[in-house]
């Protein structure tokens, strides 16, 4: 049989019609007939992946195999309550009340403002409430917002009251958490363009926030730790909170790795010398550390210490080695940062008073914390820190504005 030209008739069938807000859908079936000139008998029928098409932009969608949108549902991993239907991008606000059985009065009654998209899997959660919403181990913000996709867990409040996000196809029969925990089939994953985001999230993953399966011995050096494969690298990219795992496989960022942490400049550093020590141990957060990090913490210690005895203004700059007590990037890290504070990119009073309030915990407190209790404590109200007024950390002196700050630190740079 000779292989000739092809002629193509290409038939969209209608199946549904329904709209939803202001966007109206038609699901389509796409059928294609092929016949080659030379073999009249060679014809095929192929049934194509069903899309769905937005009249209003013209783009497309996957839809479930049933033809129906999918209904994305919030879990309370508690059980407190039923799961909360999510409707496609429309904004719903939750906190402290019957919906959520929340009477914790840190939590807001308009603590968060949730939105979700069917079409692309996941919801955008801004946080409305003064205290923190957290999603995974990253603090969300007063007024900023984040995305959460299946698999990612959101605590409603100060690292309690956790939910997950569920898209699922039949929302006929109410089911427990318990039952909408457990994996359910997919003809097609959702698609991710448009988003930017078609990386999948590092929670989907084993989470070490809650097996902490990578702990290390302390009788023993661990084993050489095999660096991740360009698939796994991508893996980490998704969300801005998971950049660091993104940047410490960059060897542009790198400036020393070894067979246990990797060392990178910070993309924003807040002073002329600002490292970034790094474990390539999957590490989400300091709460997460136990007494079997210890020798790894001391061994960032010490790496920190290298690098500012490699600095060249080591003899005229003082460094602090510690961690934020609230990190707003997942991944530990710990920050080798010059206390001149002599950069553009410090801009804000957070910036400030994460970096010179007991929000900045030395490196050997963390330690001790470990030798002492087995786990590291944040206190209650530490990120109320980041509010106060701004003060010279070297002598106290209160300043009104960041610009004004930054011309009162000139007087105690070494000339």
């Amino acid at each position: 049989m000779s292989m000739g030209s092809f002629r193509l008739r290409v038939t969209l069938e209608v199946i549904a019609l329904y709209s939803t807000g202001r966007c109206q859908y038609v699901r389509v079936c796409l059928l294609v007939d092929v016949h080659e000139e030379d073999c009249a008998s060679c014809a095929a029928v192929f049934n194509f992946q069903c899309f769905v098409f937005n009249y209003n932009t013209f783009s497309s969608r996957y839809i479930t195999s049933t033809g129906e949108m999918p209904v994305c549902l919030l879990v309370s991993e508690d059980d407190a309550h039923k799961p909360i239907q999510l409707h496609h991008q429309q904004s719903v606000t939750l906190g402290r009340g019957p919906e959520t059985k929340i009477k914790d009065k840190k939590c807001s009654r308009d603590q968060v403002e949730l939105r979700a998209d069917c079409n692309r899997g996941f919801i955008t959660v801004k946080q409305l409430g003064v205290n923190p919403t957290i999603v995974d181990d990253v603090v969300v913000g007063k007024g900023n917002q984040v995305t959460i996709k299946p698999g990612q867990r959101l605590y409603m409040v100060n690292q309690q009251y956790p939910y997950t996000v569920k898209f699922t196809e039949d929302t006929s029969t109410p089911r427990s958490a318990a039952d909408l925990r457990k994996p359910a089939k997919r003809a097609h994953q959702m698609s991710s363009e448009g988003n930017g985001e078609k990386i999948k999230s590092p929670a989907n993953k084993t989470s070490t926030s809650h097996t902490d399966h990578n702990r290390m011995s302390d009788d023993s050096p661990p084993a050489k730790k095999t660096q991740p494969s360009g698939s796994e690298k991508s893996e980490s990219a998704g969300h801005w909170s998971q950049g660091l795992k993104v940047s410490m496989q960059d060897p542009k960022m790198q400036v020393y790795k070894d067979d246990r942490v990797v060392v990178i400049k910070d993309k924003y550093p807040k002073a002329r010398y600002h490292w970034l020590v790094l474990p390539w141990d999957s590490i989400s957060s300091l709460k997460v550390l136990r007494s079997e990090h210890i020798e790894l913490l001391k061994h960032m210690q010490r790496v920190g210490d290298q690098m500012v005895q490699r600095c060249p203004d080591a003899h005229k700059l003082s460094f602090r080695l510690g961690y934020h007590a609230i990190p707003s990037m997942s991944h530990v890290h710990l920050h080798v940062i010059s206390q001149d504070f002599d950069s553009p990119c410090l801009k804000n009073k957070k910036h400030w008073n994460s970096f010179t309030t007991d929000y900045f915990v030395n490196s050997q407190d963390v330690i001790a914390m470990l030798e002492h209790d087995g786990k590291v404590t944040v206190k209650e109200g530490t990120s109320e820190l980041l509010k106060l007024p701004l003060r010279c950390h070297l002598c106290h002196k209160e300043q009104p504005t960041i610009p004004k700050l930054k011309e009162h630190l000139k007087t105690h740079l070494p000339s």
